[in-house]
């Protein structure tokens, strides 16, 4: 009897269920992710998964972490492409994040509900963390260069990434007018850079 062909490679099953449940993720949304669906569709017994993942929180948390390493790494390569100006800098970090949620909308919608989930894992927490430290840390540079105004890093950073976010959440759902899709994010970008910018030298 000829048995049915695995779909990944020996020791790859966790990477196999992750990327199928994501996959899941973005065709069928988060309720349709079940741990026996997804042992059925890459062909392993429905024991199989609890070997990487204990029950379904546990798939959507390592989901979530998944997405914040990769924003993180995205984030990194992107500053790394450009000059050290921080409209320069802002203006990269601005175009991936909104590239990154409008090419991963429920991703990100999952990424930013488990992160506030009172169980999430630290490590979870963590990698979280670090994706606002790199806008925190964008400001700090800005404010030592003299082209952010002064102030806790934290006060002025927090309308960048509430207006990054909002814009990039609107981008995804397709909750944007069609005129706002071609000039939008430049608009978005001025109008942070006007925010950030220092404060007139008083006469």
């Amino acid at each position: 009897m000829q048995t049915r062909p695995r779909r990944y490679h020996h020791g790859d099953l966790r990477a196999a269920l992750l990327t199928r449940a994501e996959q899941t993720l973005r065709e069928k949304g988060p309720a349709a992710l079940s741990l026996r669906e997804l042992a059925r569709d890459i062909g392993v017994s429905h024991a199989a998964p609890s070997r990487h993942f204990k029950d379904k929180q546990a798939l959507l948390d390592a989901l979530a972490l998944n997405g914040f390493e990769r924003l993180g790494e995205l984030m990194t390569e992107c500053q790394a492409r450009v000059g050290e100006s921080f409209a320069e800098r802002l203006d990269a970090m601005a175009r991936a994040y909104v590239g990154f949620a409008t090419a991963n909308a429920a991703l990100l919608d999952l990424m930013y509900s488990v992160k506030h989930n009172p169980e999430a894992s630290q490590e979870l927490r963590s990698a979280a963390q670090r994706w606002s430290e790199q806008i925190v840390q964008l400001i700090g540079e800005g404010q030592r260069r003299g082209e952010v105004r002064q102030g806790p890093v934290e006060r002025v950073g927090l309308p960048v990434f509430t207006t990054l976010h909002g814009y990039a959440s609107l981008a995804a759902s397709g909750m944007l007018p069609p005129e706002a899709t071609e000039h939008g994010l430049d608009d978005v970008i001025a109008s942070i850079l006007r925010g950030c910018a220092p404060e007139p030298a008083s006469s």
